[in-house]
């Protein structure tokens, strides 16, 4: 997160709430009253599909702001979930939307923001895109620098459109050659 934007919501009016893993914050349709600042842990956004598959829109540690496109929405689009301890910063959506409205350099900053976040999701679709898991892990190291860590290969399997099998399947080939 840009640094200026992160030091003007650090300043607001909040509260703090801890979630335990595996506990909501949000759920899709909840009518957005509150932003979420994560300040230690990580939280998911999750979008459910009818056929039972659960795609990973967002992984934010420490630092990010949930879901911050919900600043110009009326209800979630998604779910939140906290996938460890997680500690977050609570900030009214009202009290934020008057600070992108009113000071010029936090809105350019949030749009900077929201810019990184459209060219990863780009990435993200472009990594999904390929057809096999082999080459989605690929991709996946190629952006992040090496195979994912064993505690968090689940994620990622979700992260990149396969099954937590499926991925310890391509890990254990590359293992062996």
């Amino acid at each position: 997160m840009i640094m200026i934007m992160l030091s003007h919501l650090q300043l607001l009016p909040h509260s703090i709430r801890v979630f335990r893993k595996g506990h909501y914050l949000f759920h899709q349709d909840d009518i957005i009253t509150s932003m979420f600042l994560i300040e230690t842990g990580e939280a998911q956004l999750l979008r459910r599909h009818r056929n039972g598959n659960v795609f990973v829109l967002q992984r934010a540690a420490m630092g990010s702001c949930l879901a911050e496109a919900s600043l110009f929405a009326v209800t979630y689009h998604c779910d939140a979930i906290a996938s460890t301890r997680l500690q977050v910063r609570v900030i009214a959506r009202n009290v934020i939307k008057n600070l992108f409205e009113n000071d010029v350099s936090f809105a350019r900053s949030w749009a900077n923001h929201l810019a990184d976040e459209v060219r990863r999701s780009r990435l993200r679709a472009e990594l999904l895109s390929l057809k096999t898991v082999s080459e989605r892990l690929d991709a996946w190291i190629a952006n992040n620098g090496s195979l994912p860590a064993k505690g968090s290969r689940k994620t990622i399997a979700a992260e990149i459109g396969t099954s937590a099998e499926a991925l310890y399947r391509e890990i254990a080939i590359r293992s062996h050659r």
